[in-house]
């Protein structure tokens, strides 16, 4: 099967089973692009996910766009998009003629509560490996000889200024950044 068949249809599956949003993609984006396609390491795809966080737009579209560039460069940028917005896209005319039809049936309420919950999983299960790998690194073991203190200490002070001023995560993330750096570059 060609390359380009290959990237439209993984990032096809992507876009028809990410339910709950960009985060809740993650889990199923790592297992297309490093696990099943090894398209990138899973360093790499932590790259990606940061990369796709900070620019603007869906954060699935983005990671389609990056990883279609870095397979096939901007045809496959343009069929992994494509392959990632067709499901929502059918999707979409889909369920607004079902919600307008059945907005007020307790069976369709009951579907919507029973999705919740496995988003909230999905969203949780992509945020610890990202959290396993940034705090432990390539490390097979964890143990407190494998933590990256310094990436404990920007988590901890990153998630406390989110907590308690509530500025704009793109701040937060330049400054986490900045302190990261200075603090590899200045300290053994």
């Amino acid at each position: 099967m060609s390359l380009l068949i290959t990237l439209y249809l993984s990032f096809f599956q992507v876009g028809l089973f990410a339910f709950g949003g960009g985060l809740a993609a993650l889990p199923l984006i790592r297992d297309q692009v490093v696990v099943i396609h090894p398209w990138l390491d899973m360093a790499t795809f932590t790259d990606l996910v940061t990369i796709a966080e900070m620019t603007p737009g869906p954060i699935a579209l983005n990671a389609a766009t990056f990883v279609g560039t870095r397979v096939a460069g901007l045809p496959g940028a343009i069929i992994a998009t494509l392959g990632c917005i067709t499901p929502s896209l059918i999707i979409v005319l889909i369920l607004a003629r079902v919600y307008r039809a059945w907005k007020d049936k307790a069976a369709f309420q009951g579907v919507l509560g029973g999705l919740r919950p496995a988003a909230v999983a999905l969203i949780a299960s992509a945020g610890l490996s990202i959290a396993l790998l940034a705090l432990f690194g390539h490390s097979t073991r964890m143990s407190l000889s494998a933590i990256d203190w310094i990436a404990v200490a920007c988590f901890i002070l990153a998630l406390f200024v989110l907590r308690k001023w509530k500025p704009s995560p793109i701040l937060v993330m330049l400054g986490a950044g900045v302190l990261g750096t200075a603090a590899k570059l200045l300290l053994p």
